[in-house]
This record gives structure tokens, C-alpha cells and sequence, in this order.
């Protein structure tokens, strides 16, 4: 079954928990990317940079080019002043993530003492009632719990998630107690003594639950619900934050129009409506009759059918880096910022444990590999903050942001990128997505382990082999942009159907058993639904998972006098020295001389060479 976006895909041309894990109410769950060991040619390299160049300029750009880990210090201190933005202590504690996350790839012994430098300076920091936050420390602790938008429970959040992860990868646990410690402060003040607070950053929910997973207690996971049942009772308040034409709390802008459960369509801050999206995931799938499903659904269709770009991409209003009307799409002036990419991913993988459906899937990989992959320079070292589908010359990557939420988000992704590749059910093994990797884990009470050799996304065949036995089902995904494929075990073709996304095997499988998956990759037209004003009579260009585009230092004529026809010939072939290698595509037709001649590129390499235009929707003629 295919599914209708805000664009529709035309083809033109052949072109563990703590409550047991069985009663979670998941489909699936994800196969934890410390089992999984990435080969892959076109991972593999990413995850090298991740660790050689993209952690470097945040270890950099974090205690040298700004003042963030010497706001720890100060708050250790008591004296100096607080520098950056109120919120840039969550930075760190993303940074310390994405080591942690490194480390488990490729262990590294500096890299780690630099990790344990930093867990040093942000302990010495908490406050003796276990509070840490270093803007309210070097500016007034008596303002603390003021302002609902100053992103107190965001930092928290990230110092959570930071904290387990760093224990996953070194067994070390002060950054987690640190983070409990903050967690109890909370707690102290707030719903025990029935103080309402809505954070105006979502993101602590979802670290809670995390929270509740490592440990087993239990009044973490309620206390993330507790959190989420603030919204939508008018208890929102900010003193310098986003306000509505009465200069009041702007309630749609913070999802706090309604109690979560009621919403029923997008609205506000992108990336923070995905954090809350991943935490009502998360609590609904361990709590019973939170009723959040209803939300959940309608709310994805809500962001994916009338909301997103065909980069995987969401977010277009500068002023909110949020939502704005259905189907307002513009191409030049789009936000789609990289953290927002990275949450989508968050979401969707979320959605697919908890419903088991392909689509989910779908959704993660298209902006997996187009709008969070631009969001960062193929060296590494330079970021997106927003990621348009056209341009003029004069958008690029730069190697920091005042507000620099979005490099080291994209890094704690990217490194822990494995674990979106299986997920296993009580009843089968599900391959999400087609990254080479060598992977061990358990399903039930059976050790499993497989490999995964494939040239994706550059080519649409993978082989997946079974190094032990295994009994359960495999389930292979056929993305909803592939139309045709073939499945072969041993060398025979199997006949099956596609429901939910996968095609299902039902086997014993054998040590040595090999699954030959071949993904007919064509290049395809895409148009966009009639209601996306900015696409009308145009065509944006996609090959297997990614969309491309015109860069004009590929091109003799200016980008904006390309266009697409019937009469247009595409033709596919593998560049190895350009762009790190990639597949380009040119585009001619039956006259060899037309000046239309022309070649596009993925997306996600836009801006690595000359400055030049950029389009990703060209002008079609029928």
C-alpha cells in the first residue's frame, strides 16, 4: 500500500523497562545499537567523522571558542558571570551524549577523559538541593522556577539522557546521579505540594522515561505522564517568551492549547512538538488508558500528509521554527531545521515500536537521508541550522551557532545510527534499514546473529546472512517508494506480499541462510499535492531514498532556468571521486544540444563546493 504526503509520488520516466518487557504495549522493539556493528560504505565513513571531526568542534567550540563549560566552573565558583544563552547548558550535556555514543562505536581512551573532565566541572556545579542550572546560578538563584520558557526542564532532560548514556558506554554513573539528582529537586517542588508547571521546552518527558527504564522506578515513568497532563489547563506562564497578541503565554505556540490527548493537529515549535510527540509515545506504550493513541495518529498524519516536505523536513515559519498553514510549503524561505529532522526520526522510530508498521519507517529514513543529512558538511565540520529546498547562493553551513542546538544533535544521532536497523518482535525479526552492519542480540530467549552487506542507497541490493539459527520470522521493509522488488533465500525467489510495509518470511532459518533483497531503484518524478501552492507545475527529482537537486556549480546555465517535460531523460551513474562518491543524475533530452541539459545531485551534498543557486522543485511542462 502506498501512502499520499503533502506530495504524491507520480512516476514519469522508467525511470528494559520498569514493568516486564512482555507488557509493554510495543509491536516491536529496537535492537540497541551496542549489538550492531556498522560496515558500510556509505555509514561507515559518517560515524568516523562523527568521532574525528564533528565531536572535535563541539569539544572546540564548547570550552574554547564559548564560554559554556566555564559557566560550570563559575557556578562551581560562585563568582564570574553566566555568557551565551540561557538554555546553552543543555549543549553540553547533547555533546557528552554524542561521546558517549562514540565511545560505544570506537572506544577511545582520550576522548573518554576529556568526557570524564567535563562530568567533573558540571557535578561541582549542583547546588546542595541537588538543582543545576548555570544561568539561574550566575544570574539569581532566586529567579529559578519563574519563568516556565527558560528551558530549566530541558536542560534536565538532556543531562538525563547524556547521563544514562554515558553509563551505557562506561559503566560510570555520576552524570546519571547528577541528573537523578536534579530529577528529585523537581519532584520536590512540583505536583507534590500541587505547584503546576508546562515546560516550555518539551524534552524532559521523554528523558524520564529513560530514566524509569534504567533504574525500574516506577514514579519516574509517572511523573513524566504527571508532566505531560499539565498541558492544556491554562497553568502556562513565561515572562520574555513567546506571547500571543495579549502578550499572554502563547499556549499553541507550547502545545498547551489543550490536554495533550485532545490534539488533533500541529501546531507551534517543530522541534518541540516532537519531543512531546516521543514522550506521549513512550508513556503510552508503558502506562494503560493514557488514551494518547487517538493524538498520536491523527497527528501524524496531520505532520506528514499536510506538514512535511518531500526532504523529510518539517518546519517553516522563521518566526516559531515551526508550523504554519497546511500545505505552506515554500521552497526558499523553509525552515526545516536539523534538530527537527532529528526529532521526526525520534518520533517515527517511536511510532514503528509501538505499531509495528512500515510507514513509520518510511517517514524516519526519508528525513534521515535528505533533511538531517544536509544538516551537516560532508567533512563533518559545518552545520545547518536551517536546511531550504532552494537558494540563491548565499545560504551555507557555518561552523557554529549562538544558538547551537543543532550540531550536536545531528552528531548524537548520526553516532547512535544503529539503532534503527532491526527491531524484533515475540515473533519475528523486522530489518528496518538497509545500513551493513555485523549485529548480535537476542530475541526471546535466543541469541541471534546476522549480517547485513548492501551498497544502499546507491543500489537496492542487500544480503542479509544468518550466522546462528533463528525461528522466528524475518520481515523485510519495501520502502513505500519502491514498487518493485524481489526477495531470493538460497538463491530462490520467494513469493510474497506486502502488509504493513513488510514482506514477511516464515521460516526456520538455518546457520548460513542468506536473504537476497532486491529493491528496484528507478528514478521517479515527484509532484506535489495541488494544495502546495509553491510546487504547482513542478517536479522535484528522487532516486531509491533520496531526493536531489540542481546545484548551479554542476550546471553552465543559471538554476533557475532549468525545467522538466515528458521529453526529459534521465540517466543514473556512480561518481566514486565526486562528493564523497554518490550517484548523480542527468537530465537531457532527445536534442544532445539543448541548452536544458543539466545534472542534479542528493540533496543532502548540497553546498560541500563553489557557492552557487540551489533547487530541488524545477519547473515542469507537460
Amino acid at each position: 500500500m502506498k501512502h499520499t504526503f503533502a506530495f504524491s509520488l507520480v512516476c514519469l520516466c522508467a525511470l528494559v523497562a520498569c514493568q516486564p518487557e512482555s507488557s509493554l504495549r510495543q509491536t516491536t522493539k529496537h535492537v540497541d545499537f551496542s549489538n550492531v556493528h556498522i560496515q558500510d560504505a556509505f555509514w561507515s565513513p559518517r560515524l568516523e567523522r562523527v568521532a574525528t571531526a564533528t565531536i572535535p568542534v563541539c569539544i572546540d567550540q564548547t570550552e574554547v571558542q564559548t564560554g559554556r563549560i566555564r559557566n560550570f566552573e563559575n557556578a562551581a565558583a560562585h563568582t564570574g558571570e553566566h555568557s551565551g544563552i540561557f538554555f546553552d547548558d543543555s549543549d553540553v550535556y547533547k555533546a557528552l551524549e554524542a561521546i558517549a555514543y562514540s565511545l560505544i562505536n570506537q572506544p577511545d581512551l582520550a576522548l573518554e577523559a576529556k568526557a570524564d573532565e567535563w562530568i567533573a566541572k558540571i557535578a561541582a556545579a549542583q547546588q546542595e538541593d541537588g538543582y543545576i542550572n548555570t544561568f539561574y546560578t550566575l544570574t539569581g538563584l532566586e529567579n529559578r522556577w519563574t519563568d516556565m520558557d527558560k528551558h530549566e526542564m530541558y536542560c534536565a532532560g538532556h543531562l538525563l539522557e547524556a547521563g544514562i548514556a554515558y553509563k551505557k558506554a562506561t559503566g560510570k554513573t555520576t552524570l546519571m546521579n547528577v541528573g537523578v539528582r536534579m530529577v528529585e529537586h523537581i519532584m520536590s517542588i512540583f505536583n507534590e505540594n500541587g505547584r503546576h508547571w508546562v515546560p516550555g521546552h518539551e524534552e524532559i518527558e521523554l528523558a524520564l522515561v529513560k530514566l524509569a527504564d534504567e533504574t525500574g522506578e516506577r514514579k519516574y515513568l509517572d511523573y513524566a505522564y504527571w508532566i505531560l497532563s499539565q498541558r492544556g489547563h491554562g497553568y502556562g506562564v513565561t515572562t520574555e517568551g513567546i506571547m500571543d497578541e495579549n502578550q499572554r503565554w502563547n499556549a499553541p505556540y507550547y502545545q498547551d492549547a489543550v490536554p495533550v490527548e485532545q490534539l488533533r493537529s500541529i501546531s507551534g515549535h517543530a522541534v518541540r512538538s516532537m519531543y512531546l510527540f516521543c514522550a506521549m509515545c513512550d508513556v503510552a506504550a508503558r502506562m494503560p488508558n493514557t488514551h494518547y493513541e487517538e493524538a498520536l495518529d491523527t497527528l501524524w498524519e496531520d505532520v506528514v500528509h499536510r506538514n512535511m516536505y518531500v526532504t523529510g523536513g518539517i518546519g517553516v515559519a522563521y518566526c516559531t521554527e515551526g508550523f504554519a498553514n497546511d500545505y505552506e510549503l515554500p521552497n526558499k524561505e523553509a525552515y526545516c531545521e536539523t534538530c527537527a529532522s532529528v526529532g521526526m526520526a525520534l518520533w517515527n522510530y517511536r511510532m514503528h515500536e509501538w505499531k509495528g508498521e512500515g510507514q513509520y519507517v518510511d517517514v524516519l529514513e526519508r528525513s534521515v537521508y535528505n533533511a538531517m543529512l544536509a544538516g551537516i558538511n560532508l567533512d563533518g565540520n559545518r552545520f545547518f541550522y536551517v536546511n531550504p529546498l532552494a537558494s540563491d547562493g548565499n545560504h551555507h553551513r557555518k561552523a557554529w551557532y549562538g544558538c547551537a542546538c543543532c550540531p550536536s544533535n545531528i552528531c548524537r544521532y548520526m553516532a547512535s545510527i544503529g539503532n534503527y536497523i532491526y527491531a524484533v518482535s515475540k515473533d519475528a525479526l523486522y530489518l528496518n534499514l538497509f545500513i551493513g552492519n555485523e549485529a548480535s542480540f537476542r530475541i526471546g530467549r535466543k541469541d541471534v546473529a546476522v549480517a547485513l552487506t548492501t551498497e544502499y542507497p546507491w543500489n537496492g541490493r542487500s544480503v542479509l546472512t544468518f550466522r546462528t539459527p533463528m525461528k522466528h520470522d524475518l520481515c523485510v521493509r519495501i520502502p513505500d517508494w519502491c514498487e518493485s522488488y524481489e526477495i531470493r533465500v538460497n538463491g530462490e525467489t520467494q513469493t510474497t506480499e506486502v502488509e504493513k510495509g513488510y514482506a514477511r518470511l516464515e521460516r526456520s532459518w538455518q546457520k548460513g541462510d542468506s536473504v537476497e533483497i532486491i529493491l528496484d531503484m528507478p528514478i521517479r518524478l515527484v509532484e506535489a499535492d495541488s494544495r502546495v501552492v509553491a510546487d504547482r507545475g513542478r517536479r522535484a527529482v528522487q532516486r531509491g531514498p533520496l531526493v536531489y537537486c540542481a546545484e548551479q556549480v554542476d550546471n553552465d546555465v543559471d538554476v533557475d532556468s532549468l525545467s522538466l517535460s515528458p521529453q526529459t531523460l534521465l540517466s543514473e551513474r556512480f561518481e566514486e571521486d565526486m562528493l564523497g562518491g554518490v550517484v548523480v543524475i542527468d537530465a537531457t533530452t532527445a536534442d544532445v544540444t539543448s541548452a536544458n541539459a543539466f545534472r542534479l545531485i542528493p540533496y543532502y551534498a548540497w553546498d560541500n563546493r563553489e557557492a552557487g543557486k540551489m533547487a530541488v522543485w524545477l519547473p515542469y511542462a507537460e
